[in-house]
């Protein structure tokens, strides 16, 4: 299972000109006092955000977690406590809505997503369910920082505050971050629908179900082939082609698996199934009812089942190494590509 970056909130940082101490009569200081408890919270986020990429340690994953949420709680808090600033209540209304926004997707809707990961790997559709689950949770997110940009923007200019646009490294970290994981949901995802069916594949020529087999090696050609081309439409990752690359050798070998690997297997299977029914039927007759042309058609069959046991192991073989190493290149190029491109933030 890929490793996800979790979705993470975006919140405009706001200086001003004004470095007034008396937020109930200065509008830039009492602006200052929201933005810098949005900062904290950012910086907090942030820090969890770069651990989840960076780090395999689950209990200070778990801390930076729980210390995300209470820099959350700190910003709720902050400016629950703000008084309207002489009676205009239209920028605190707006952040006290933005950041108990925050609030619920890092706690409801992103335990949603994270309950669905397990989910997700049953089927394609609830993959592609889950992936966009996490877009529909940033675009929220994305739709509630343009109120608040507008309702900062308007109280600014009502009392006369000039804001200034400043660009920060954790706003540029932050941005890279949401950036990066859009990139490499889109390759997943092509990899994904492929893996998938060759897992199901894997199931059915287990089972030996020949129609199954034909059905899934038929749909794994279709998306192989599918992917390959959506793959030569995307740029590289800031001149970082890896994780296209090892998505193209992966599908490269579901396309071979499924238009000359199973043919071998389902053939196997085929001339198993009809040997056995030719030799149900021989055992079924004594000696004497045996004919020279029995004889002949059994030890045809026997050459062609034994010239086709061997076919079939050495393809299984040849298949099972080349989705070894596709699959392990994969899943060690996805993780030198988080670890590459994830900004390091502590």
């Amino acid at each position: 299972m890929k490793k996800f970056l979790p979705t993470f909130l975006l919140l405009t940082i706001i200086t001003t000109a004004l470095k007034a101490q008396d937020i109930n009569s200065d509008p830039g200081a009492y602006m200052n006092v929201m933005s810098e408890a949005q900062t904290t919270m950012n910086k907090s986020y942030m820090a969890y955000i770069s651990a989840s990429a960076h780090s395999s340690r689950k209990r200070k994953i778990e801390k930076l977690r729980e210390q995300a949420v209470e820099s959350i709680q700190y910003c709720q808090n902050t400016i629950n406590n703000m008084a309207p600033y002489k009676g205009d209540n239209s920028l605190r209304n707006s952040a006290i809505t933005y950041v108990d926004l925050c609030y619920k997707v890092f706690n409801d809707d992103y335990a949603h997503i994270v309950n669905m990961e397990d989910i997700a790997e049953q089927s394609y559709d609830e993959m592609q369910a889950y992936l966009l689950l996490q877009q529909a949770t940033d675009d929220t997110l994305q739709v509630a920082i343009k109120r608040i940009n507008k309702a900062q923007q308007d109280f600014a200019d009502k009392y006369q505050v000039k804001l200034i646009d400043e660009k920060t490294e954790l706003g540029d970290k932050m941005a890279a971050t949401n950036r990066l994981n859009d990139y490499r949901n889109k390759v997943y995802l092509i990899f994904y629908k492929c893996n998938w069916e060759d897992n199901q594949l894997t199931d059915f020529v287990n089972h030996k179900n020949v129609t199954k087999i034909e059905q899934v090696r038929s749909a794994l050609d279709k998306y192989s082939l599918e992917g390959l081309a959506k793959l030569d439409t995307l740029h590289p990752f800031d001149n970082d082609g890896s994780l296209i690359n090892a998505c193209k050798q992966a599908l490269e070998f579901y396309k071979s698996e499924a238009e000359t690997g199973i043919p071998v297997v389902t053939d196997f299977f085929l001339k198993q199934e009809n040997f056995d029914k030719l030799k149900a039927t021989m055992d079924a007759k004594s000696d004497s009812q045996r004919t020279q042309q029995d004889v002949d058609t059994y030890n045809k069959a026997v050459n062609d089942l034994n010239t086709a046991v061997n076919a079939f192991n050495q393809n299984n073989d040849t298949m099972n190494n080349a989705r070894a190493d596709a699959t392990n290149t994969w899943n060690n190029t996805e993780k030198a590509f988080i670890d590459t491109h994830t900004p390091y933030y502590k």
